[in-house]
């Protein structure tokens, strides 16, 4: 069962790989990594800002406990030349803590400082490198789009891109169905021709009925002439014998037959 598990999980990670390698355009995860360093510029150049607003503080600090040191020295020197020996002391006394308070306050001073000049050094060099980044991105991304816009032209011309198959589909298509049409068409005009598929008009003849009625319509024909002529013949030798029957009578006027 374990052996079963580890299998399925091994295709479902393979799978996975797979469509996320169709999914990703390595011009979208080059502008995101750039977004991002970006992001972290931005971090770094904040926290210049943040050390060096608390070394200003520091500074602020330092500057007023200096002040009320020297103005303690001054008091001390007063009371002293007064003859107050006692106020002296405990002047130049308050001056001795708080000098030692400038002391600590000088020494995070110079450690802000520090971290200040290594964070502004950084964000520098994170500066320039994202300058590198950048003109390397878009380096990449105008060969990647250009690879891509001549693959596609080389697919078009080859006609093994997705669109491309389905136009000549689509062709093959036609074609088929063209040469089906035509074979269908030849082959119902041979069948008509040779009388194998009746008319149902009852019109259609074939080959043989129409040679017959060629034949008989000519032989009607040529009868009809035959007795056309005969009948003329006939015709002529009455109308001449009562020509010549009639020539040695007179016409009777019809105006004598009194009857």
């Amino acid at each position: 069962m374990s052996g079963v598990m580890k299998r399925m999980g091994m295709i479902f990670r393979a799978k996975a790989n797979k469509a996320l390698d169709r999914a990703e355009d390595p011009r979208e995860t080059l502008d995101y990594s750039y977004q991002k360093q970006l992001e972290l510029l931005q971090k770094v150049r904040r926290g210049v800002a943040d050390v060096a607003t608390s070394r200003k503080r520091l500074e602020l600090q330092l500057n007023g406990l200096q002040q009320q040191s020297s103005k303690l020295e001054e008091q001390g020197r007063k009371a002293l030349a007064l003859g107050r020996e006692d106020l002296a002391r405990e002047a130049l006394s308050r001056r001795a803590g708080l000098q030692q308070q400038v002391t600590d306050l000088e020494t995070q001073h110079q450690t802000l400082q520090g971290e200040e000049e290594k964070l502004t050094l950084a964000a520098q060099r994170l500066q320039a490198k994202v300058d590198a980044f950048r003109t390397k991105k878009e380096t990449i991304k105008a060969t990647y789009t250009a690879a891509q816009a001549q693959t596609k032209i080389g697919e078009a011309f080859s006609g093994i891109s997705e669109e491309m198959g389905d136009v000549g589909l689509a062709i093959q298509r036609a074609e088929d169905k063209t040469q089906q049409l035509q074979a269908r068409a030849g082959a119902i005009d041979e069948l008509l021709a040779s009388g194998a598929l009746d008319d149902p008009s009852g019109m259609a003849k074939d080959d043989i009925a129409s040679e017959l009625d060629r034949i008989s319509g000519g032989s009607d024909v040529e009868l009809e002439l035959e007795r056309m002529k005969a009948e003329l013949a006939g015709g002529s030798g009455d109308s001449r014998q009562a020509i010549e029957g009639g020539k040695g009578e007179r016409p009777q006027d019809p105006r004598l037959d009194k009857s």
